[in-house]
């Protein structure tokens, strides 16, 4: 099956279903997953460090019998690296793991640095957080681009606010914003500024997650059994619709073809969806520390200096 691609800022194409890959390996299954994938039509898998999987990823991408130019991988910078001298060394090391010549995407994965000595995935605490500028980091991504060993660079998580110091001194333009979007945490305002200013974004946990039941949402439900299709198929549906991208995660071969197969929602189902007023987020580093909430909540604490 062939997917659809969305045209990114720099001119090339990203394929817009993708295979997310956070706890992928949880049950030691993930080199097979990748397999089927690919052989169901995934072409964009997504990857960082933090997930503690990229060597099992690419010992799958490995055995694959697809040209490398008709993959779209995407890793990240894991907050320990965010000094600009580190950054490249960071790339090497995904590169390496990865069994890689270049990355297609690489990502900022937040937009606040931790001291390098705190291990990735590793507990930390406020005093290890690191005022290290956001455009210090984003130049040295900018340079892996001039080097060729990346093809385009993003962010990820990045609110309004950082956007808007953001761009107008960045030399290449992040190419995507990855962030939370499901229908219980829609993002309208992040989504419609990043589409203003061409940049795509890609929906993290587009099924919710744990506790996130919004495949158990009645709305969600009856719309699906409208269109005869799953609800995660509704939800990943109401996302693409919206121009968004999406990485959702399987390991079973069957939702794995489930989630390439979208259906058309009606005007009036994506209003419905739309209005819905319950909202829940997964990912909030600032529910661990004060410091950090300022990234999903502007409003209420000052972001660090850009």
């Amino acid at each position: 099956m062939t997917v659809k691609s969305l045209r990114l800022n720099n001119g090339t194409f990203m394929p817009e279903i993708g295979l997310g890959t956070w706890k992928g390996n949880d049950n030691g299954t993930l080199v097979q997953t990748i397999k089927t994938a690919i052989e169901l039509g995934y072409r964009h898998i997504d990857c960082a460090p933090y997930y503690a999987n990229q060597r099992d990823i690419g010992k799958a991408l490995k055995d694959i019998q697809v040209p490398r130019e008709e993959l779209f991988i995407v890793s990240k910078i894991f907050e320990n690296s965010h000094r600009p001298e580190l950054v490249e060394g960071a790339l090497d090391t995904i590169l390496d793991e990865l069994q890689l010549d270049y990355l297609d995407m690489l990502l900022m994965h937040w937009p606040f640095a931790l001291d390098p000595k705190v291990g990735i995935a590793e507990d930390f605490e406020d005093k290890d957080i690191e005022d290290v500028p956001i455009m210090d980091t984003w130049k040295a991504m900018e340079a892996l681009v001039d080097k060729g060993k990346v093809r385009t660079i993003g962010v990820s998580n990045f609110n309004k606010t950082i956007l808007e110091k953001m761009l107008p001194q960045c030399r290449i333009l992040p190419a995507t914003n990855q962030i939370e979007v499901h229908p219980y945490c829609q993002g309208r305002e992040l989504v419609d500024f990043c589409k203003k200013n061409d940049i795509v974004v890609t929906a993290y946990c587009p099924l919710g997650g744990v506790k996130i039941n919004v495949m158990d949402d009645e709305l969600i439900k009856r719309i699906a059994d409208a269109h005869v299709c799953t609800p995660a198929q509704v939800a990943l549906s109401w996302a693409l619709a919206r121009g968004i991208a999406v990485i959702p995660k399987s390991s079973n071969p069957i939702r794995l073809k489930q989630n390439l197969k979208t259906a058309t929602l009606t005007s009036d189902e994506m209003r419905m969806i739309g209005n819905i007023k319950r909202h829940e987020r997964k990912c909030d580093p600032g529910r661990d520390s004060e410091q950090l909430r300022w990234i999903f909540h502007p409003d209420e604490a000052e972001c660090p200096v850009i």
